[in-house]
């Protein structure tokens, strides 16, 4: 790996740091077995006048896919469990400010690489509950009211 690669790896990362997310979110799905899917997602967001550093960034990584929005943001987005942790970890020495939820993103997409949905133990499920809220406690709060029970409750994992 170049010094001229490392480089941008840590321009991105600072990106990342500054004007990215990460999200591990469990979206609703009636035509799954649990009723759920997780997703794993990679955002960087940038004012549509500006977009041209997420080609960029999409070039030298070589994966994702950018859009425009309707309220003039553009984003790169990264999905899907191998890409995300991927990414991660070519970023992640580089990165200052969203550590902990690099490595609870990074954790959570090798045990949903590993297993199959249907295939995930209730301790898994409860070990990604709690990869869900170290991600969510680090980042900006939101006015989402998603508790650690509905959540267990959703996974049918509650007594």
């Amino acid at each position: 790996m170049g010094s001229r690669f490392k480089t941008d790896l840590a321009y991105i990362a600072g990106f990342l740091d500054g004007d990215g997310s990460m999200m591990l979110q469990v979206k609703r799905r009636s035509d799954t077995s649990r009723g759920v899917r997780f997703m794993a997602t990679l955002c960087f967001y940038q004012d549509t006048r500006h977009a041209t550093p997420l080609l960029w960034m999409r070039d030298i990584l070589g994966i994702g896919y950018v859009s425009s929005r309707k309220d003039g943001m553009t984003e790169l987005r990264i999905n899907g469990f191998a890409s995300v942790r991927k990414v991660l970890t070519l970023l992640s020495p580089y990165l200052r400010f969203k550590t902990v939820q690099a490595n609870a993103l990074a954790q959570a997409c090798s045990i949903l690489e590993e297993k199959k949905m249907r295939e995930l133990s209730e301790t898994d499920l409860r070990e990604l509950v709690d990869l869900i809220f170290v991600i969510k406690e680090q980042n900006y709060k939101s006015s989402q009211t998603l508790t650690k029970e509905l959540l267990l409750d959703r996974l049918n994992l509650t007594p």
